[in-house]
């Protein structure tokens, strides 16, 4: 397929910030008084209300050169995240884990469709959907977003390995993380502090909000499971199909592996060290608190799941090498969710986890220790253009900043809703979260900036503020899988080898649908009487 010739995604970015900064020679600089305030036993920076006020005109110029630098450091832990996966996952590749992995799940698969029952459903199918429910509960339960950047590596080259294309898998696991995240049932970065701001209990609404993540994912469901049979029957059909090579000769090469394997003492000596770490783990963190909306449930996580380990790990080393890592790889998400559910970890935590299964792949596979460094340098070296593409995106937002046009920007778009219905009030409050989504990609700041604001107004229209949580929380999750201010866009797009022209050409049409059901899914709230609205 014939491609339009569009530019390059770094001159794209350059546009929208040379954009930006001539916007602050425009609009009139101003700001809102903020103030720290308790929200949910933590402390937030909110708008004090009726504060909005002028102040001195800050215009960017020569500060365009010095936004790379600013957004590196604004971005760093992103940068820095996708520098270690990058690395981390490249020492675990040199062992063809994955490969065999792939391999042996689709060898399994195919064997299962001789039942009338799975040759019917089709097996890439069933794994197709239960991939996108899962990590669309992931997205709405915890508000999986950087997260599932450790993930498009092993879901991109499964999905090639089916017979499909890189933007299959990205829909898999990035888009379907995502798609949760909009539908949020229990998300604390956006429903907890949105609720909190607003004055609600915190979680409420739950019951419709489920509805709406589970009409959403079934919407994706059959969006990607329609393109994927499409691009099965003719492969050149996709935009990615030339692009795809790469994923396509390393698929290839994983048909050759000897699955039957073999294990090495190394791999039984990392296997006795983790389990020590393991046993190590258990005695200090005995208990972990699950808090599911107002409940909290204690559970032994960590030791129960360290006999699991125990067990699988010694049936994986009686295979292979290879099988053992890839019970590595599976116990290091479980460990993963863990630490996010129980333990609040965030970059830091899960970037030290996924670097500790690197090496410990790499010693397992009978690396050395040159021979590891030197595969971490080769996958961040990988990783070194989308690193590029996260900080210019983020300089969009610090000329926004240093111009002081993002208060005044907001403070117009609020006005305009005026005297209106409470029908299209909702939906220009919506229309206005998925504007400013498209310069602050962050849920918790905008709940800080918004909330206050908008909260109170929906008092004077009479419509729920329930429902303006609602609205806040779509406008705050669909665009987020197109803006180019979204660092984690633009490095799960790094990651699947997808140039962002060639995203926004296949992906608009199916954000213009989920942006429109948000707004349909919005009027219930007005005219049905909803449990929490």
């Amino acid at each position: 397929m014939k491609i339009a010739k569009m530019p390059h995604t770094y001159t794209i970015i350059s546009v929208v910030i040379l954009v930006c900064a001539l916007l602050s020679w425009i609009i009139p600089a101003g700001e809102y008084s903020r103030e720290v305030r308790m929200v949910n036993g933590t402390e937030r920076t909110v708008i004090v209300d009726n504060s909005f006020h002028a102040v001195d005109a800050a215009p960017q110029s020569w500060e365009v050169f010095g936004v790379l630098l600013d957004g590196f450091q604004a971005q760093g832990g992103i940068i820095a995240f996708l520098l270690i996966i990058g690395g981390s996952f490249q020492i675990m590749n040199n062992s063809r884990a994955i490969d065999v992995g792939i391999m042996s799940f689709l060898k399994q698969s195919l064997s299962l469709e001789k039942y009338a029952f799975f040759r019917y459903l089709g097996m890439n199918n069933v794994v197709i959907t239960c991939v996108i429910i899962v990590f669309s509960l992931f997205g709405a339960i915890f508000g999986m977003s950087e997260e599932s950047l450790a993930f498009v590596v092993i879901i991109v080259p499964l999905a090639i390995s089916m017979g499909y294309d890189s933007i299959t898998g990205l829909c898999m696991v990035y888009v379907a993380a995502h798609v949760g995240f909009s539908g949020a049932i229990l998300n604390p970065f956006t429903i907890g502090i949105a609720q909190g701001l607003s004055g609600l209990p915190l979680f409420s609404g739950f019951g419709y909000r489920i509805f709406c993540w589970a009409l959403l994912t079934f919407l994706l469901i059959v969006f990607v499971l329609r393109y994927a049979a499409k691009v099965k029957k003719n492969p050149e059909s996709s935009l990615m199909y030339q692009q795809d090579r790469h994923w396509r000769e390393k698929s290839g090469k994983g048909i050759e592996i000897d699955l039957r394997g073999k294990t090495t003492r190394s791999a039984w000596i990392v296997y006795i060290l983790l389990l020590v770490a393991l046993a190590c783990f258990s005695v200090n963190y005995p208990m972990a608190v699950f808090e599911v909306g107002e409940k909290a449930f204690r559970f032994a996580a960590v030791p129960a799941f360290s006999i699991l380990f125990a067990l699988t790990g010694f049936l994986g080393l009686r295979k292979s090498n290879q099988f053992f890592i890839l019970n590595l790889l599976g116990y290091t998400v479980v460990f993963l969710v863990i630490g996010v559910l129980g333990y609040g970890w965030y970059l830091t935590e899960i970037s030290a986890i996924f670097l500790a299964m690197g090496i410990l792949s790499g010693y397992a596979n009978s690396d050395n220790t040159d021979q590891l460094i030197n595969q971490f340098l080769i996958g961040a070296k990988d990783m070194l253009s989308p690193a590029l593409v996260v900080a210019l995106a983020g300089g969009i937002i610090q000329i926004l900043q240093d111009g002081h046009i993002i208060d005044p920007i907001l403070h117009g778009l609020a006005t305009l809703m005026g005297e209106t219905s409470r029908v299209i009030a909702l939906e220009a409050m919506y229309l206005i979260q998925t504007i400013i989504n498209l310069m602050i990609p962050s849920g918790t700041a905008k709940a800080a900036l918004t909330m206050p604001i908008m909260a109170p107004f929906s008092d004077v229209i009479a419509i729920s503020r329930q429902a303006t949580v609602l609205a806040y929380q779509f406008g705050d999750g669909f665009t987020n899988m197109i803006t180019p201010t979204s660092g984690v866009l633009m490095g799960a797009l790094g990651l699947a080898r997808i140039p962002y022209e060639i995203w926004i050409k296949w992906f608009w049409k199916f954000l213009l649908v989920f942006i429109i059901l948000g707004a349909i899914l919005l009027v219930p709230t007005i005219y049905i009487p909803l449990d929490g609205f």
